[in-house]
């Protein structure tokens, strides 16, 4: 309701965990490099414990971001399960074979042993990611130690990192839970934002939002600190609530009184009548100018909409579309062919004949390269690329399929032969977050790039950075050098997609750039306006 009376593009105050949105406190950047510390250490337990909000999962997300290409993660954001439950699920993230059926507990651990022998003996690290972990019971909590058992002379082989409210650290002070405790590697509490880090969190998300002018002033920042505790969710609840006041009230800017107002609705506090009326008699002449403009506007013919396609090289190839809600795989075709028939499908979006075997091998043939990767919706949402995805289904065969387009609630896949709009919902029990995409080869994409690097890569780097941020391509010399002016332009890209603000160049950097600056290569979803 208040976006267009603030000339914002989007809610600045959501609570969804948009990356673009991303602010890193000091202690989020403490969190994280803790969590980072154990994913690429030699095993056991990370611990990362803080108050409702304080913004567990988002730093979990920086880690996904920036995990080394050499480990597996599975995540786990609903342990609340029992011992024999919890090891089923380890097995279907990491992709694990079991017999069929099973409930034995021993043979859940053998299996799960066998699969991390396996994983070492190929030079990979597993990771095992458990939110929520204060509802972990303690049965649970031993059995998770004595995965952490299995070892060589060097490792442990199982790192797990767990993620929980306070309560669990005072759950692992427990002396049953002792022999856990002592495992523990590296462990870190995330506390509220300072007052200052307030202000900072505040105006970070109105100018990613699109903010032209200051909409809430600095002298309200010690009395929205001392509301929200610092706790960043809190922060967004009472920001939004105060915006909707202000727009009711058709305030320039938020002042104390609608600040106090937003608090009372937030914390369950009766409103005072003067504002009930006045956001009641807001609503009423919204609803009022919506109906007045529907009754001035002549009647016309709306067609529905069109969903959009990949890329066709003819119109007799197009794939029939099938508005089903369902990621099962038709009955019709045989299911040792669903790797060959959704890798034909996304090189057919690049415009490209899949003739069969190695797809990557018949990829770099094409000037396009191979990128495996395991993430979330937000993730391929920010890459933008047609992805061949890794299902199984309710019988936990595993099967192959191609999402083509992406829309807010749903997505397109080519699955068997044809095209299916599935709700984003079906996702959740069929997909690992296993993924693989195709990109332009490119050879920059292939080193890290840091402070103090000169040459032709930091030449290329500055050219993709002007071209996704709309600028002006700079003419730089050959031998430019990555100074301060470059690393701050590469740190806001990094914000605004949701990665850490280091400033190095790394592998998901240059993915994202990769992906955002070749504009001729198939989209998952169009801006508006086509971009």
């Amino acid at each position: 309701m208040y976006l267009s009376y603030f000339n914002l593009t989007e809610a600045p105050f959501s609570i969804a965990p948009n990356p673009r949105y991303l602010y890193l406190s000091q202690r989020h950047q403490e969190a994280l490099a803790h969590l980072l510390y154990g994913v690429n250490g030699d095993g056991g337990f990370v611990l990362l414990t803080g108050e409702v909000g304080a913004g567990k999962t988002t730093v979990c997300r920086c880690l996904l971001e920036q995990v080394p290409a050499f480990c597996d993660v599975a995540y786990i954001f609903n342990p609340k399960l029992s011992v024999a439950e919890l090891l089923s699920t380890i097995c279907v993230e990491f992709g694990i074979a079991c017999p069929p059926g099973n409930t034995s507990i021993k043979v859940f651990v053998d299996c799960i042993n066998a699969y991390l022998l396996d994983a070492h003996a190929k030079g990979r690290h597993t990771v095992l990611i458990i939110d929520e972990a204060q509802n972990l019971s303690v049965e649970v909590l031993e059995q998770m130690r004595l995965l952490t058992n299995l070892e060589t002379n060097q490792r442990k082989l199982l790192q797990i990192i767990l993620l929980g409210q306070p309560e669990l650290a005072e759950m692992l002070e427990r002396p049953e839970l002792r022999q856990l405790a002592q495992r523990i590697v590296a462990r870190y509490h995330l506390g509220p934002l300072s007052r200052t880090e307030v202000a900072a969190y505040v105006q970070h998300r109105l100018g990613v939002s699109g903010a032209q002018r200051q909409i809430f002033p600095a002298s309200l920042m010690r009395r929205l600190y001392r509301l929200s505790g610092g706790v960043p969710r809190v922060i967004n609840v009472l920001c939004d609530r105060a915006l909707l006041g202000a727009y009711t009230q058709g305030k320039e800017k938020i002042d104390a009184a609608t600040l106090k107002q937003a608090a009372r609705e937030v914390f369950h506090q009766t409103p005072a009548p003067g504002m009930a009326r006045l956001l009641l008699a807001g609503l009423l002449l919204t609803v009022l100018v919506a109906l007045a403009a529907l009754a001035l506007r002549p009647m016309q013919w709306i067609d529905p909409p069109i969903q959009p396609q990949a890329v066709e090289k003819s119109p007799q190839t197009k794939p029939p579309v099938a508005l089903m809600n369902t990621l099962s795989w038709p009955a019709k075709e045989p299911l040792e062919r669903s790797k060959e028939m959704a890798f034909a499908a996304l090189f057919h979006a690049w415009g490209a004949d899949y003739g069969g075997g190695d797809a990557c091998q018949q990829a770099a043939s094409l000037g396009l390269e191979c990128r495996n990767g395991r993430g979330g919706l937000d993730e391929l949402r920010q890459l933008n690329r047609p992805v061949v995805m890794q299902l199984s289904d309710d019988q936990g065969r595993e099967f192959y399929a191609a999402m083509l387009t992406l829309n807010e609630k749903s997505a397109s896949y080519s699955l068997g032969g044809e095209t299916r709009e599935v709700a984003h919902s079906e996702l959740a029990a069929h997909w690992s977050g296993r993924y693989t995409m195709l990109l332009r080869q490119s050879q920059e994409t292939r080193e890290k790039i840091r402070l103090g690097a000169s040459g032709p890569v930091v030449q290329w780097l500055s050219r993709q950075l002007a071209q996704v941020q709309g600028r002006e391509p700079p003419a730089a010399p050959r031998d430019q050098v990555f100074d301060e002016a470059l690393l701050r332009q590469v740190k806001q890209f990094q914000i605004e997609q949701g990665l850490a603000p280091d400033g190095a160049v790394g592998p998901l950097t240059l993915l994202r750039l990769n992906s955002m600056a070749d504009q001729t290569g198939p989209k998952l979803w169009r801006e508006q306006g086509g971009k």
